[in-house]
C-alpha cells in the first residue's frame, strides 16, 4: 500500500523496557518494505531511559509532556510539538507526565542499533505481557 494509516489502539507487539513503564510498539519496521521505522511509544510519568543514537529521529508528541535530556541540556515538547535527535547523540529520554508519542527514524533503528556498539542495551527490551 502506498497510502497507509495506523493508529496507538491497533499497535502489536508492544514491547516493554525492563521492569519500567515503557513500552514500544513498531506500526513499520526492516520488513515492511520503508525506508524508515514508525512506531508508538508508552511513558509513565517520571520514567527514563538513557540512550545512544544510531540513527535519526523525530518524536511526535500526542500527549502529555516530554524531554530529551542531551549534550546541549534538555529539551521539552508538550503534545503537537515535535523533538528531532541526530545519530550519534548520547541522551536520557524522559517522561514529565504520562505520555505517548509516535517516533520516525532513519534507517530503521533496530537494524541500526543492532549494528552499533549499543547492541547489547536491546536485551533490556522484552514483549510486554
Amino acid at each position: 500500500m502506498t497510502v497507509q494509516k495506523f493508529a496507538i489502539d491497533a499497535a502489536q507487539n508492544w514491547f516493554q523496557r525492563l521492569d519500567q513503564q515503557i513500552f514500544l510498539a513498531d506500526v513499520l519496521d526492516q520488513g515492511s518494505g520503508t525506508a524508515m521505522s514508525v512506531g508508538f511509544a508508552r511513558y509513565g510519568k517520571g520514567e527514563r531511559n538513557p540512550w545512544k543514537m544510531s540513527y535519526d529521529e523525530a518524536l511526535i508528541i500526542t500527549k502529555g509532556r516530554f524531554t530529551v535530556e542531551g549534550p546541549d541540556g534538555p529539551v521539552s515538547a508538550n503534545a503537537g510539538e515535535v523533538i528531532y535527535l541526530r545519530a550519534g547523540t548520547e541522551l536520557v529520554y524522559s517522561a514529565d507526565e504520562d505520555a505517548e508519542l509516535v517516533y520516525v527514524t532513519y534507517p530503521h533503528w533496530l537494524a541500526a542499533t543492532e549494528k552499533s556498539a549499543e547492541a547489547d542495551r536491546l536485551t533490556e527490551w522484552r514483549p510486554a505481557s
